[in-house]
């Protein structure tokens, strides 16, 4: 079953051929670098399409994220060291295979401001090293 089809907030966004897909969980924080996260994944899934086989924001339902994940290697963006995204996979015991830190890769997390243009380069860029290594 394509659970992306059956979920409103599961943006499906293309398949890959390895047998153990990327599935990215963002951050669902509104300081700047929470609604960073969720850009970051808007973007990587409009430009680079075959990179996740699905994406959710860690906001979502515990039903919703254990069905997409569904033995995929997680990638999960957090905003910063609070970990939100990562402290509700671990109430799932799913440990993620990449864990990404907006604030470790220099972004200052500075209140309710937008992110900026740099921000969203910067942690698209760490999103596509860690994942290519």
């Amino acid at each position: 079953m394509d659970y992306c089809q059956v979920l409103k907030k599961c943006y499906k966004v293309g398949k890959i051929t390895d047998e153990s897909p990327l599935i990215l969980i963002t951050c669902s924080g509104v300081s700047n670098t929470g609604k960073l996260t969720a850009q970051v994944g808007g973007i990587l899934a409009q430009k680079e399409p075959d990179l996740f086989e699905g994406y959710l924001h860690a906001k979502q339902s515990t039903r919703d994220l254990e069905a997409v994940i569904n033995g995929g290697k997680v990638v999960v963006i957090d905003g910063c060291g609070d970990r939100c995204a990562a402290k509700k996979l671990k109430s799932l015991r799913i440990t993620p295979h990449i864990h990404i830190i907006a604030t470790e890769e220099g972004i200052v997390k500075n209140g309710m401001a937008d992110p900026k243009f740099e921000e969203i380069e910067t942690l698209i860029a760490a999103v596509r090293r860690e994942v290519r290594q």
